[in-house]
C-alpha cells in the first residue's frame, strides 16, 4: 500500500499503491453480489434503493478508475507519524506565502481526506483565484484513526477527546505554535474537542455542524428554533439508523461492511437525506452536485475497501457514544470554548443550527454564516464556497 522514508523525528513519507490484484478481486466481487429483490416505496423510506445501487454498481466494475484517485492523493505530500500508539496518516500542504497560517482540517464518517481534496487550492494558494495572500493557510489533513490511511486502534478509549489531543500533538511535531482547527461531521467533534481543551499554540476553532445539538437540550422560543427541533427530531426517528447501529453495534454490521463492497456502498451512501438524492441523481442521472460526482463518491468508498476499515470508522461511533455516557453518568459537563469560534451552517446539513443555538453553545463566537447552497458535504460538493467560508471566519484572527 505505501513506501515511506523514515525522518529523525519519526515523520514517515507515504506513497498509495495498492496491488492490481486487489482491485481485480473488488471487481469480482461486485459482479458477485447477491441482490435483493426492489424496495416496495418509491423514496428512501426503506433505505438504498435497488435501481440507484446496481448503477452505482455497474459504473464501479465497469468504468471506474481507482488509479486516478492514486494519483490525486500522490501529487499532494503524504505522511504517516505514530501517536499513542496509532499510525496517523496525513496530508501537509506548505502554502507558497509563508505569512499563511497554519490550518487542520478534519473529515468525518463517511468521509475520509478524499472529501477534502478540493479545497487544497483554494486555501493553500488564495491568489491563484484571484484571492490575497493574507488569506493563505499551510494545510495539514490528517486521517481519523480507524479511518482510511491511518492504522486502527488496538485498544478502546480513542474517543473525540483523545483524537483531539493527537491532533495538538501533530500540529506540535510539525513546528506550528500558533495555529486554527476546522471540522465537520465526526471532525466537528473533534475540532469541538479541541477548542475545549485549548492546547497551546490553538488560536481559533471553525465547524460546520453543531455537534452539541445531537445529545443536548436546545431551546425552542422561536419558530425557527422550533422548526430546527422538529428536524432533530425527524432525523431521530428515521434518519439515524446508521448512527444506532455504529454507537451500539458497530461489531455486527463490520462482517457486511468487509466481505461484500455493495454493502459498504449502501451503508455510506445511505447518510443524510440530501446527500443521498444529490448522489442518486450523479449516478442514474448522471447529473452531479457540484463536487459529488460518481468518481468523486467512488474514490472515497473504495479507499474504505482496500483498507478495509469499514470496521474500525464504525467502531469510532461507538467510542463517542460511549465516551458520552460516562461523561454524563459522571455528571461532569464538559468544559467551554475558550478560543473564538467561527460557525457557518449549509443548507442540506442534517441538522439546522440557527444562530441562538450556536450562541448558546459557543459564546466565544466570533463568525457566524448561513451558506446559500451546500450540504452535509461542503467541502466536497462546494470546495470553492467551503473554503471562502474559512477563510472569512479565520480573517481576524490573523
Amino acid at each position: 500500500m505505501s513506501t515511506t522514508v523514515r525522518t529523525a523525528i519519526d515523520i514517515r513519507s507515504f506513497h498509495v499503491d495498492f496491488p492490481e490484484e486487489e482491485l481485480a478481486e473488488l471487481r469480482d466481487r461486485i459482479a458477485a453480489t447477491r441482490w435483493p429483490s426492489r424496495e416496495l416505496v418509491s423514496d428512501r423510506s426503506q433505505g438504498v434503493q435497488l435501481a440507484m445501487l446496481q448503477e452505482l454498481a455497474r459504473y464501479w466494475e465497469t468504468e471506474y478508475d481507482w488509479r486516478k484517485a492514486e494519483a490525486r492523493l500522490n501529487a499532494l505530500a503524504q505522511f504517516t507519524t505514530e501517536i499513542d500508539g496509532v499510525d496517523v496518516h496525513f496530508i501537509h500542504v506548505r502554502s507558497a506565502h509563508e505569512s499563511a497560517l497554519p490550518l487542520i482540517m478534519t473529515h468525518g464518517w463517511p468521509g475520509s481526506v478524499i472529501e477534502l481534496l478540493d479545497t487544497v487550492g483554494p486555501l493553500t494558494d488564495p491568489t491563484a483565484r484571484g484571492g490575497s495572500a493574507e488569506d493563505a493557510f499551510h494545510l495539514v489533513l490528517p486521517s481519523l484513526p480507524g479511518y482510511g490511511l491511518s492504522g486502527e486502534p488496538v485498544e478502546i478509549g480513542w474517543d473525540l477527546g483523545r483524537t483531539a489531543r493527537a491532533w495538538a500533538e501533530l500540529m506540535r511535531r510539525l513546528g506550528y505554535t500558533r495555529y486554527v482547527a476546522q471540522g465537520g461531521d465526526v471532525g466537528a467533534g473533534v475540532t469541538d474537542a479541541m477548542g475545549r481543551q485549548a492546547p497551546e499554540g490553538l488560536i481559533g476553532i471553525h465547524t460546520n455542524l453543531l455537534v452539541p445539538a445531537l445529545g443536548g437540550t436546545m431551546p425552542t422560543n422561536t419558530d425557527e428554533e422550533r422548526a430546527a427541533a422538529a428536524q432533530i427530531a425527524t432525523f431521530g426517528q428515521s434518519g439515524n439508523g446508521y448512527f444506532v447501529e455504529m454507537a451500539t453495534r458497530p461489531q455486527t454490521i463490520a462482517y457486511a461492511l468487509l466481505d461484500s463492497p455493495v454493502a459498504l456502498a449502501a451503508w455510506m451512501v445511505d447518510h443524510d437525506t440530501d446527500a443521498y438524492y444529490k448522489i442518486t441523481r450523479a449516478f442514474v442521472d448522471g447529473q452531479p452536485s457540484g463536487g459529488l460526482t460518481r468518481d468523486h463518491v467512488l474514490d472515497n468508498i473504495t479507499l474504505y475497501w482496500l483498507t478495509g476499515t469499514g470496521a474500525s470508522a464504525a467502531r469510532s461511533y461507538w467510542e463517542v457514544a460511549r465516551a458520552a455516557a460516562l461523561a454524563a453518568a459522571a455528571g461532569q459537563p464538559p468544559p467551554a470554548v475558550s478560543v473564538p469560534v467561527g460557525f457557518t451552517t449549509f443548507p442540506g446539513e442534517i441538522i439546522p443550527a440557527p444562530r441562538s443555538w450556536v450562541e448558546k453553545v459557543y459564546p466565544s463566537l466570533s463568525y457566524f454564516n448561513e451558506a446559500a447552497k451546500g450540504g452535509h458535504f461542503a467541502a466536497w460538493e462546494e470546495p470553492e464556497l467551503f473554503s471562502e467560508e474559512v477563510r472569512t471566519a479565520f480573517r481576524t484572527l490573523r
